[in-house]
């Protein structure tokens, strides 16, 4: 229930953020717009600027046309042009009586003059900075920059509902069901007058076909519809790749219970008839040090069957140690196991119950008989843990199944990306098992 409620929050924050990019960019444009009228504001006229400039300090009634647009009119008849840029961001009116600098480039081939800069207002200095105080421009920008962030969200919210591992279906369903709202949003949205600095929707603009609108509800849409296919085929990709290593360690974890399962009845009734020869014989001291290496190896085996981590060497010495000495007892000592082990190595890891199959195998492949002791080493050499037997192949051999080497080689794989190494000639069966150093 928590774990859902923390993915649920996850997923709403990253909508959150990716919506506050979205509005940001759609609105990067009168972003840039605000600055260049504050860096307008802000510039004096000077004919250092621009050697292809010419100023001159005019005064004169400002005259608004129904355009939008305002001329100066000097006491001379001269005319001076406002563009209605200017005359919203300074908030002049029809009748104003300004002094300004008027400019004109001498590169234009209409030699007409321009307000470059409001000097005074009604005879009163005009003060720029008043301009960013409370400004209607960037309450605009609030607007328009909301407006998007709660669209982009919810259309978000729309293409990843339930989650990301959408069908291809349910992607065009969702896409097509984003285009419609996005159109129905457009009539809304948004849209600023240059001329007044209102802030309309628009569906009560003069024309319903605004391309600025039109651009940012486009751009908005594409990008939603394409960061949500994106993080969706890199959801199932990641869900694929969990689930693959999700089912390695099952099939792992199966194959050390089939081993365990394969290990326990025929090892059990084995085990249970060398005990019972002690017995019969009243040898009690080694009757009980059987049972005690039996109820080892028994706790070893299922503490350790279904683990998927990694043991230390000396765990597994120990193990093999009491193991083996069922095996000895088995066999009247017809059979020993010497173990070498360097203590450079004692803390190093393998995987756990590697050497069962090992030692099961020298037991089941040769011939043990009184005439001659059969000896199975074990010992470490350069990072390996080495098993080898001489080899007495039987009179009627034991074909086996190999589960127990290919389980073995396959641990060896998934846990430590290594195989092991067969070594199998005429004299002698070795395998060598990698080590996996202790800080590792």
């Amino acid at each position: 229930m928590f774990s859902r409620i923390k993915r649920a929050k996850s997923r709403f924050v990253g909508y959150a953020i990716m919506a506050l990019g979205i509005s940001l960019v759609c609105n990067f444009s009168y972003i840039l717009l605000l600055v260049s009228n504050h860096s307008d504001g802000n510039m004096r006229s000077s004919d250092k600027r621009n050697k292809n400039t010419i100023s001159a300090v005019a005064e004169g009634r400002l005259s608004v046309h129904e355009d939008g647009f305002g001329y100066i009119i000097t006491e001379t008849g001269d005319s001076i042009y406002v563009d209605h840029r200017r005359l919203h961001w300074l908030g002049l009116s029809d009748g104003d009586l300004l002094e300004v600098e008027a400019a004109m480039r001498s590169s234009f081939e209409a030699k007409h003059p321009y307000m470059r800069h409001l000097y005074k207002r009604n005879g009163e200095e005009f003060d720029y900075a008043a301009l960013y105080r409370g400004s209607k421009q960037w309450t605009t920008l609030l607007y328009q920059f909301v407006f998007y962030f709660v669209l982009s969200f919810i259309l978000l919210a729309i293409m990843n509902f339930k989650g990301h591992d959408n069908t291809l279906k349910q992607f065009f369903f969702r896409s097509a069901l984003c285009v419609i709202l996005s159109i129905a949003a457009y009539f809304i949205s948004p849209v600023p007058l240059i001329h007044t600095g209102e802030v309309i929707p628009v569906y009560q603009s003069r024309q319903l076909v605004e391309f600025a609108a039109i651009l940012k509800s486009s751009f908005m849409l594409a990008v939603v519809i394409l960061y949500s296919r994106i993080y969706t085929l890199i959801y199932r990709e990641q869900q694929i790749s969990f689930e693959n290593e999700r089912l390695r360690s099952e099939n792992l974890t199966t194959k050390y219970n089939m081993l365990a399962s394969q290990i326990n009845p025929h090892f059990l009734f084995n085990s249970l008839s060398s005990l019972s020869m002690l017995v019969r014989e009243k040898d009690e001291e080694r009757a009980l040090n059987y049972i005690d290496q039996l109820s080892y190896t028994f706790r070893y085996l299922s503490q350790n069957g279904a683990n998927s981590n990694f043991v230390t060497l000396r765990e597994e010495i120990q193990f093999a140690e009491a193991y083996s000495y069922l095996f000895k007892i088995r066999y009247a000592d017809k059979i020993a196991f010497e173990f070498d082990i360097d203590e450079q190595y004692i803390d190093y890891k393998l995987p756990p119950i590697s050497l069962q199959p090992l030692i099961g195998n020298t037991v089941k492949h040769n011939t043990i008989s009184s005439r001659k002791l059969f000896t199975v080493r074990i010992f470490t050499e350069e990072g390996y843990l080495v098993v080898a037997n001489e080899k007495r192949p039987m009179l009627e051999p034991n074909p086996g199944t190999g589960i127990g080497l290919s389980n073995l080689n396959t641990r060896y794989q998934l846990l430590l990306n290594q195989e092991i190494e067969i070594i199998d000639n005429d004299k002698e069966f070795v395998v060598r098992l990698p080590l996996k150093k202790a800080n590792e």
